[in-house]
């Protein structure tokens, strides 16, 4: 049985006549009257009753009219579907999150426009961090990953840069330096700062450490944070002091506050995030998903935004 037996019958079955139903499907009556008798035969029975002007149906035509239907639509829906997941308007995508990178306004923006332009491609998004997340996309249980970069890039990686976002300084409440608007990182030689494990987040543990060394001192370094959402917390908890990017001073904690740091603007620590997937993913959704990344601004607008983040939320 072919696609073209269940057209051909069904044309005959709404027409209830032969020669109609082959100018319907623009083949002869004579090959039409055939591919319906090679049906009959295949399902053991006549479908029709010949009739001098006309047909009917039978009662074995009758129960395979809607059946004959119902398989021809479910072929035209999978075949738009699969058209959709051709183009990349529909089919799924899996996008990992690394260290609070979705603080960030322009990848939830990003991914809000996307979902509002393709309904049809699901999003499943997963936290973890930079290090697992990079495993994940080589062993292919995730897509995209926004990860802080800079990192070692797997064979197979590819890593763009979406945002170099500003970092500003976590103080307790009660810290000699929290009467200024703005902190030289000089000023918190002798603090313990709170870090990510290098292992889980090189590029922020990197970043903080060249940060500190360029403003003349080695950082103390105390208790670890599991993850970048806990640093806040512990820091309003008394354990140190910390620099994270500039997205995370929308956590509010009492007890703590964010400063930005007073450097020159060139000289700005900066935490950047890039989007990575595997350079042969197949996927038109994720294409599509690519092509709609925001235009990466200046530094020193970035700069600045960082800043008004950071101001007027000392006292959190």
């Amino acid at each position: 049985m072919e696609l073209r037996h269940l057209q051909y019958f069904i044309a005959v079955a709404e027409e209830r006549h032969f020669t109609r139903a082959a100018a319907r499907v623009g083949i002869q009556q004579p090959p039409l009257s055939l591919q319906i008798r090679q049906l009959e035969a295949e399902l053991g029975g006549p479908l029709f009753v010949r009739l001098p002007r006309d047909v009917a149906l039978t009662e074995l035509g009758e129960a395979f009219l809607p059946e004959a239907r119902q398989i021809l639509e479910r072929v035209a829906r999978t075949k738009r579907r699969m058209q959709q997941i051709s183009r990349g308007e529909a089919g799924h995508i899996r996008i990992g999150f690394a260290g609070a990178t979705y603080f960030e306004p322009r990848i939830p923006a990003w991914i809000r426009d996307f979902r509002s332009r393709y309904p049809d491609v699901q999003l499943h998004p997963q936290q973890s961090n930079t290090a697992s997340l990079l495993t994940a996309l080589v062993e292919e249980s995730v897509d995209a990953a926004f990860i802080r970069t800079p990192f070692e890039v797997p064979e197979g990686i590819v890593s763009v840069l979406v945002v170099d976002e500003p970092m500003v300084l976590v103080l307790p409440l009660g810290h000699p330096m929290c009467s200024r608007e703005r902190v030289p990182l000089a000023a918190l030689a002798r603090d313990e700062f709170i870090l990510l494990p290098r292992d889980i987040s090189p590029a922020l543990y990197d970043r903080t450490i060249a940060a500190c060394e360029a403003a003349g001192f080695r950082p103390q370094l105390g208790q670890e944070a599991p993850q970048i959402t806990s640093i806040v917390p512990m820091v309003a908890a008394g354990f140190g002091v910390s620099l994270v990017p500039a997205s995370v001073s929308q956590i509010r904690t009492p007890g703590m506050g964010f400063w930005p740091i007073d450097a020159p603007q060139g000289e700005m620590p900066l935490a950047p995030i890039s989007l990575a997937y595997r350079a042969d993913h197949g996927s038109a959704a994720l294409e599509r998903f690519i092509a709609m990344m925001p235009s990466q601004g200046t530094q020193g607008t970035q700069g600045t935004q960082g800043t008004q983040w950071a101001q007027g939320v000392h006292g959190a």
